[in-house]
């Protein structure tokens, strides 16, 4: 199960104190994230690299400075920055083939 975030100090320790992870972003109240969610929990259940989510709901600087437009979003961060990420698209949101797509290409053996 992923960690959920609420604030964005806990997202700063977690990028500090993990060389890599993959941190969902995602709106409580949007049917493609909500649609996404257990999609995203099957694959932080595997293991391997960390997973943690975080809501839009009064994270929406955080969301900003991230670049996050289309929920649902999932950034795979490396040391600490953005290493890739896989954006929702408008009215589909994303599918369990891109997440493993994802997750292949960023050669972490969590899947």
């Amino acid at each position: 199960m992923s960690r959920i975030i609420r604030e964005p100090r806990e997202l700063a320790e977690v990028l500090e104190s993990n060389d890599q992870v993959f941190v969902l972003f995602y709106a409580s109240w949007c049917p493609f994230s909500l649609a996404f969610l257990p999609v995203y929990e099957k694959h932080a259940a595997v293991g391997g690299q960390p997973f943690v989510r975080m809501t839009l709901d009064g994270n929406e600087d955080l969301f900003e400075e991230h670049g996050v437009e289309v929920y649902p979003t999932v950034i795979f961060f490396k040391a600490g920055k953005v290493h890739k990420r896989l954006d929702g698209k408008h009215l589909a949101g994303l599918k369990e083939k891109q997440l493993t797509e994802l997750i292949a290409s960023c050669g972490t053996g969590s899947d």
